[in-house]
This record gives C-alpha cells, sequence and structure tokens, in this order.
C-alpha cells in the first residue's frame, strides 16, 4: 500500500539513496565530442555584460563555425529583438526620416543585429532554446524533427509544454532546431535527477536542447517514442543505433560525472586569434553548447554528485551518457524486486523473534538487511539499476519494531503484574534489582559498607492500649507510609517493618555516592513529616507520636537472605547491631536522632552536635554518638554556630569536672531558639555527665 501511494517521505528518502549511488560511482569520464563554450566571468568582463548585442554573438558563431563545430547549440534565449539593433533604433520617427532621406533604410535592415545572427544561425547547424512559460507565452513551435510512435500511443504520456517563450521569427527561422531547455516540471531550484527528453505540445512533440542536438550531429531526422501494446506510457526514446531507456512519462534519469572533468572553453577565447589553433582540436567535429556558469545570470543547478554546475553542462552530460550507452534503470520489475526484498525481509525478522527472540532477529534482519544492500550496490555498478533498498531495509525495520513493540507490550504487562506483588514488600530499587538479575537471583550476599537506619515509635504500647486494634493498624500504615517516602526519596532500601520499627539501609543494591549524608537528610525528612502528621493529632487534643531513629555505617553482608525457596533481600552484620542500640539509646539521650561518629564525619555540613559516648548492649567499648539538629541552612545559623562553641565548652567543663552552670544555661538559652527537641537534650545533660568522659 505504501510503495502504492508513494508517499513523499518514502520517495525523498528513496531519491537521496540514488544520488548517494551515484556519489560513491560516478559515471566514468570518457572522451566524447561534446563541448561547452561557457560565458564566464572572464567573458563578461572582457565583452560586456549579458546579453550582449546579436553581431558580437554571430561573430562567435562564426568562429565557432570556422572551427569545425558540427553543431552549436544555444542554452540560452532569444525572446526579443536585439535592443541595440538597428530596427530598434529605425523604430525613432527622427532617425528613420533621415535614413529615408538619405536612402539608407535597407542597407541599414541588412545591418541589423538580429539579421547579421540570423545569416551566422542558416550558415551551419544551429539549435536554439525555448522555455516553458507557463500560460504567459505562446504555443510551441512545431517541429523540426519527425516523431513515430510505436506502441500505445506512448507520446500521450509526455509531459506537457503548454506554451513557450517566443523566438525572435528571424532567428527562429534561420536555426536548424529547436529544443526546450527545461529540465523539470518541478520547482527549478531542485536537483536535477530526471530530465525530459521530449514534451507534448500544442504543434506536436518537442525534444529536448540535447535530444535535438544529438540528431541534427547524427543527420536523423525521426525520433521514435517506444511504448508496450496495451499499456500507455513511453518505454524507451529511440535516436538512431540508439535506444534510450525512460520513464512512462519520456524523462531520462541523468547519470553525472563530476563537473571538473568537463572542459570548458571560455566564450572569449573565441574572440583571440591568437587561440584559434588551440581551440581547433576542441571545437572540429564537436557538439558544442553555448551556456552560462557566471553566478549573476542564474543558471546554475544541483546534481546528485552534490554539486552547483552551470545548466548548460546538465545538456552536454546527457549527450554524453547517451553516446556512452551508460543509463539509469529503473523499471516496474525493479520495483516489484524491491516489494520481495521487503517481504523475505519481514518474513526472516518474524521467524526469528518468534522462534528465537529478539538477538537472533536482530543478527538474521542485520544479514538479511546487508544482503539486500549488497545486492543493490552490485545491480547499480553493473548494469545501472537502481533498486531502492531502502523500502525493504525500512520496512523491515518497521517489521521488527512493531513486533518488537509487541513483544514489549505482553513482557511489560506481565512486568506489572509482578511489580505490583512485589512493590508491597521491597523498594523501587531493590524491583530493578530483581528485573535486572532476573533468573540470577539466589542466596547468598556480598560485602558491602553501608548505612543502616533503625526507626522506632516511643510509648508504643501505652498507645496501643488506647486505641482498637483496626485503628491502630491504620495510624501505623498512613504514618509508614509517609516515612517510607521519605526514606525512597534519599535513595535508601527497605529493609523491613518490624511492629512499630522501621528498619532501612543505603548503599545497597545500588551504590550511592555521599549515602551516610543521604540517610541523615532521610531522618530530618521523617522529622518534618512526623511534625505535620502530629499537628492535627494535637488540635484534636490526641497525644503526639514521637519516633527514635538511630543510624550507624559500616561493613556488612547485604544480599539474599533464608531458605532456597523463601529469601528477603536484606543486610546483616555488626553494623545493623549498632544501628539498632543506637536507636534504643535515643532515649537516654533525650532526643530524637542519634548517629554514630562515621556518619557525622560523612556530613561536616549538617547541623551535629556530640552527644557523649554511650554504652551500646552487646558492645564491649562505649560508641561517641552525636545528635542531628537540622540540615545545612541550619548548621549556617549564627545561633547555631553560637550553640555549638557553647556546646563545646560546656562538654569540655563536664570532661574536666569544671562548673557548668554558666555554659549549660547559655546553651539551654539558645536551645529554645532554636527549638529542634533540643530542650529536652539540654535538660537530661547534667545527669549523663559520665557519658562525656570516655574511660581508658
Amino acid at each position: 500500500m505504501i510503495r502504492g501511494a508513494d508517499p513523499g517521505p518514502v520517495s525523498g528518502v528513496r531519491e537521496l539513496y540514488f544520488d548517494t549511488l551515484q556519489r560513491a560511482a560516478p559515471r566514468e569520464t570518457l572522451a566524447f565530442p561534446v563541448r561547452i563554450i561557457d560565458i564566464d566571468e572572464a567573458s563578461l568582463e572582457a565583452i560586456g555584460q549579458w546579453p550582449w548585442p546579436r553581431d558580437v554573438v554571430a561573430e562567435m558563431t562564426d568562429a565557432l563555425r570556422d572551427l569545425g563545430a558540427a553543431v552549436i547549440v544555444f542554452d540560452v534565449l532569444f525572446a526579443e529583438p536585439d535592443r541595440l539593433s538597428i530596427s530598434n533604433l529605425l523604430r525613432d520617427p527622427e532617425i528613420r526620416r533621415a535614413a529615408e532621406e538619405g536612402g539608407l533604410t535597407d542597407q541599414l535592415k541588412a545591418r541589423d543585429n538580429d539579421v547579421l545572427f540570423a545569416r551566422s544561425l542558416a550558415s551551419t547547424q544551429t539549435v536554439l532554446g525555448i522555455a516553458d512559460a507557463g500560460d504567459a507565452g505562446r504555443a510551441p513551435p512545431a517541429p523540426r524533427a519527425g516523431f513515430a510512435e510505436v506502441g500505445d500511443a506512448p507520446g500521450a504520456s509526455l509531459l506537457e509544454l503548454r506554451s513557450a517563450t517566443p523566438i525572435v521569427p528571424v532567428l527562429e527561422d534561420a536555426a536548424t532546431g529547436l529544443g526546450s531547455i527545461n529540465f523539470s516540471p518541478r520547482a527549478e531550484d531542485s536537483v536535477v535527477r530526471e530530465v525530459p527528453l521530449v514534451w507534448r505540445g500544442a504543434n506536436g512533440q518537442v525534444s529536448s536542447l540535447a535530444l535535438e542536438a544529438l540528431r541534427l550531429a547524427m543527420g536523423e531526422s525521426t525520433v521514435v517514442l517506444f511504448g508496450v501494446p496495451g499499456t500507455p506510457g513511453v518505454t524507451s526514446i529511440g535516436l538512431g543505433p540508439y535506444d534510450v531507456p525512460t520513464t512512462s512519462s519520456g524523462q531520462m534519469r541523468v547519470y553525472f560525472r563530476p563537473n571538473d572533468t568537463i572542459e570548458y572553453v571560455s566564450a572569449a577565447d573565441l574572440f583571440d586569434p591568437d587561440l584559434a589553433l588551440d581551440l581547433f582540436p576542441k571545437v572540429e567535429g564537436h557538439i558544442v553548447f553555448v551556456g552560462t556558469s557566471a553566478a549573476g545570470l542564474l543558471d546554475i543547478r544541483s546534481t546528485p554528485l552534490g554539486e552547483r554546475v552551470p545548466g548548460v553542462s546538465i545538456h552536454a552530460q546527457i549527450v554524453e551518457q547517451i553516446l556512452a550507452e551508460r543509463y539509469l534503470i529503473r523499471s516496474d520489475l525493479t520495483a516489484g524486486l524491491e516489494v520481495l526484498a521487503l517481504t523475505a525481509t519481514g518474513l526472516v525478522i518474524t521467524a526469528g523473534l518468534a522462534f528465537a527472540g529478539p538477538i537472533v532477529a536482530t543478527v538474521a534482519g542485520g544479514v538479511a538487511a546487508a544482503a539486500v544492500a549488497l545486492g543493490g550496490w552490485i545491480a547499480f555498478v553493473q548494469n545501472g539499476i537502481l533498486f531502492d533498498v531502502t523500502f525493504p531495509l525500512f520496512g523491515g525495520f518497521l517489521v521488527f519494531g512493531s513486533l518488537a513493540a509487541l513483544q514489549y507490550i505482553v513482557s511489560d504487562r506481565e512486568r506489572r503484574l509482578i511489580r505490583r506483588s512485589f512493590s508491597k514488600y521491597v523498594s523501587s530499587d531493590i524491583l530493578r534489582e530483581i528485573e535486572r538479575a532476573g533468573h540470577q537471583l539466589r542466596l547468598g550476599g556480598e560485602s558491602r559498607d553501608v548505612t543502616v537506619m533503625f526507626s522506632d515509635i516511643r510509648n508504643f504500647t501505652p498507645l496501643s492500649e488506647t486505641m482498637r486494634p483496626d485503628e491502630l493498624v491504620s495510624l501505623l500504615n498512613t504514618l509508614f507510609t509517609d516515612l517510607t517516602e521519605d526514606i525512597l526519596s534519599q535513595k535508601g532500601t527497605i529493609d523491613k517493618y518490624i511492629g512499630d520499627s522501621i528498619m532501612a539501609f543505603w548503599n545497597a543494591p545500588l551504590e550511592i555516592e555521599g549515602h551516610r549524608r543521604a540517610a541523615c537528610l532521610a531522618a530530618l525528612n521523617m522529622r518534618s513529616t512526623l511534625a505535620a502528621f502530629n499537628a492535627p493529632r494535637e488540635q484534636a487534643g490526641l497525644p503526639a507520636i514521637g519516633v527514635s531513629i538511630g543510624l550507624a555505617s559500616g561493613a556488612a553482608s547485604v544480599g539474599n537472605i533464608g531458605s532456597a525457596a523463601r529469601y528477603n533481600y536484606s543486610v546483616i552484620g555488626d553494623t545493623v547491631n549498632v544501628a539498632a542500640r543506637i536507636e534504643s539509646t535515643t532515649r537516654r539521650a533525650a532526643y530524637d536522632i542519634l548517629v554514630t561518629q562515621n556518619v557525622a564525619d560523612a556530613a561536616p555540613d549538617l547541623a551535629l552536635l556530640p552527644a557523649g559516648y554511650l554504652s551500646l548492649k552487646g558492645v564491649s567499648a562505649r560508641s561517641q554518638t552525636f545528635i542531628l539538629v537540622g540540615d545545612a541552612h541550619v548548621a549556617a545559623r549564627d545561633d547555631f554556630r553560637e550553640l555549638r562553641a557553647g556546646h563545646a565548652l560546656l562538654t569540655a567543663a563536664i570532661t574536666n569536672g569544671d562548673p557548668i552552670d554558666a555554659q549549660l544555661a547559655r546553651c539551654r538559652e539558645l536551645a529554645e531558639q532554636i527549638g529542634a527537641g533540643l530542650p529536652a537534650f539540654y535538660a537530661a545533660l547534667p545527669a549523663r555527665a559520665d557519658d562525656f568522659r570516655q574511660s581508658d
């Protein structure tokens, strides 16, 4: 269906691919009797701006005739009489009256520039150009060549030349042939790829400039349009021994060679007698095209080779291509083979996906694509066949993409079912790890530096005694949902919920840079979440809920722990025990967040204060701990900086056994300003003097 509709993007990609083929293997450079006389910048500088007076053009024509040119072809238009001709001057009444009185009218008319140019045209074989004028011109002139048709009226399928620019009558009568200079019915600024060799006009067929030039050079009188009986359209155009394959509308695809291999002759050289001997071998017996490469004359075109070339060179290349019989062929059979290649590629990919999976399908599709691409290249290089490999390749890619998308949709649906089931028990990070590892998940673990958090609801037992079980469960679910979000937002992993406690850890299964600091931020967020949770309870006269948090960091074993049939992703080791004990000692410190020294050292920008050396159950040596007051903004406040300095003096006095009343009073005053639970911490501090005297 897409091939039949041939939308713009499909045809555009196809043409770009054909251009790439020409760039990779342009037409070989061979010597042909074709020459270009270039009205270049040097010619304009030497002779004057274009258009030149027709007597100058006549002089150039005579020079080419004398040099032995077989046919002189003008890729320029002569639509109006020469503005410098005597006939134009005679339109002035005074000049005309003076000429008549002197009896010079006939002599002056004989010296008219257009008359002089017409004599030169008539003295040799010449071709003048006509151009499509849209609705502003006149009917195209009657053809100078004869046209024969073989088949079912192939001429009816030719592109129509509705009207043409007029040619000065005296010049039109003098020229041997007339040809269209148009390259395409499309916009003139597009890349020139196909050029109509014959147009359909109101007075009969009109040859292209190149075909008319070649016809005169060969001495042929008839051009034959070949078609297939019963099928409309042109298949080829015959001229003498040459049979040129075309599209159904009579267009030939031009096979270009690089423009820098074409020999140009500057028009200015024709006016230098000293160069006649040098020019003779370049012109004698040649089809000579006269055109311009001067940028200001706006006859520059784009080619598939990526070059910007004078339009006259394209006419010359068409003649060369016909003489070389190096054609670019694209037939209905080729288009059918492209569809077959697409079908075969699609079957290979489908079979690979269905029976062996995406990897095998990708390899098989790649091999099929390489075979198609190689076949298309060989067909082009050896026979000039334009086989569009982009159609089966992109088609195969779409087949692969569609089937892969279908498989993805099916597998994604299954994955979502698994995700919905497991997301109730494990964090999103662990779930991604499960999805990534798949069947590789197994018992065992690895040693990893982790940060472990234990959090527990304070006075949970008395709270539970005042609530029905369903109310208690609802409260825990609501609170744990919010606290869990705080942990996960800092890339933590929920290990388990133990009654009224939450256990979480950081730096597994994914390594997290700054995991100790991330755990601290999660704890601070949990404090804020708890405050927002308690606000409506306090307004309702219900007791506020407190949460204590302990953080410890160190080496631990992380992995799948359990039986071969049932296991959980968890962390075990001494660090876990320390975190649990740190959480339990928050009551002695009278503060809600307590961390070990290595956690505090990893977050120097946060608001932390030493909480003393605490004895942990099951641990022989006392552990230095810190309370976590706030984030970096709190740490930067002037009152906290003063508190930190005062706290250092206070703990030093406690350690040395000095009086502490003044320092304690100032710290308690600052604690009231800062809040964050500090007043209770300092209220309990005098009873904990021994915690700041570390024993040997």
